[in-house]
């Protein structure tokens, strides 16, 4: 990230709620599984004060993974996943932030005594979301990566994502909330100081999403959820005409090319916090011990990653109701819209 960016997050960091002219950084309304909260409970309140981020980015099965935080400022969502992944599992937290990582850094031992864990599972490292490995960070190291509204501000996100695919093991996860537009920004948008603040200006048009994630490697995109960005603000509005923004939450894999052909999934109810109901994607929940038809794009997901062991794999009885539809057709309509549906 440029000197410039490292401003304009740093100073970000600063703005009150009140301050704010859109929704684009204020926290979802979803309610907090209450197994999160019971774990958010246990972070020190001086990293919780100082955490800049907006809402919360937490995947599902991740006893014993080795997750990456990308831009973990203060440290409060490491200190959490801290407690998710387990003793034997490790969160690493990347920030260019020196400030941030200090709060983070001073409060490691605070942590580890209040979990009961003999030695620290997590770890702090200053350096840019543009490179990973630069920063000292191993290829095919991590089960997880995820990132809060971060990826918006870097100015070369093709390169974040395939520094991302990089130290992701095969049948990893790039699992990341951001700020996405309805068409590609124009360079007036992108140097709108205002529109930075509100993380709109480094809003990826969806459709290069696509095109960037297939290009480094990933699967297609999976939308988790969608919910759309309005803007109280007319002056800001006239500058952003017809341009619409949406907080969107996707999930990526890194899982081997070709179609292993449709199947049956049945869930086992085996995950952590979801037992009963698993809601993988806008597209897709899977409940309990009921046969899903898939189709091969989701059933290599399912038969590489880390769900392996979650999931039950069968041959379809009958032709697999489409669990990955053309990205174009899949995801144009829940953006466009502003809203994630179940239906296209």
């Amino acid at each position: 990230v440029s000197h410039a960016v490292h401003r304009i997050v740093s100073s970000h960091t600063w703005l009150y709620t009140s301050d704010l002219k859109t929704n684009a950084c204020v926290a979802p309304a979803k309610p907090i599984p209450a197994y999160i909260s019971k774990v958010l409970k246990k972070v020190h309140p001086d990293v919780i004060i100082k955490y800049y981020g907006c809402g919360l980015v937490v995947p599902e099965s991740l006893e014993g993974c080795r997750i990456l935080d990308l831009g973990c400022g203060s440290g409060r969502d490491c200190y959490m996943l801290s407690q998710l992944v387990g003793e034997k599992g490790h969160v690493t937290g990347i920030d260019m932030t020196e400030e941030q990582l200090d709060v983070a850094q001073t409060h490691l031992d605070y942590h580890m005594k209040e979990f009961g864990y003999k030695s620290p599972n997590v770890t702090f490292v200053k350096g840019f979301i543009e490179a990973l490995t630069e920063a000292g960070l191993e290829k095919g190291s991590f089960d997880i990566i995820i990132s809060n509204c971060v990826v918006n501000l870097s100015p070369d996100k093709r390169r974040v994502l395939a520094e991302a695919y990089s130290v992701l093991k095969d049948g990893g996860e790039l699992y990341f909330s951001d700020v996405y537009s309805s068409s590609r920004l124009t360079e007036e948008m992108r140097n709108h100081k205002v529109l930075w603040g509100e993380c709109l200006s480094g809003a990826l048009w969806w459709k290069d999403l696509l095109l960037l994630a297939e290009e480094v490697g990933f699967s297609p995109p999976r939308l988790v959820t969608a919910s759309p960005i309005t803007v109280g603000n007319k002056e800001l509005q006239d500058v952003l005409g017809d341009f619409k923004f949406v907080s969107a939450t996707y999930r990526l894999f890194k899982v081997p090319k070709g179609d292993t052909g449709p199947c049956q999934v049945i869930y086992n109810g085996s995950i952590t916090g979801v037992e009963d109901s698993f809601e993988f994607d806008c597209q897709y929940t899977f409940k309990a011990n009921e046969a899903v038809a898939v189709d091969g794009e989701v059933a290599a997901i399912l038969k590489c990653s880390r769900f392996k062991e979650d999931f039950t794999c069968q041959p379809a009885k009958a032709p697999a109701q489409p669990c990955g539809v053309k990205p174009k057709v899949r995801m144009c309509p829940s953006l466009q819209n502003l809203k994630c549906k179940k239906e296209f």
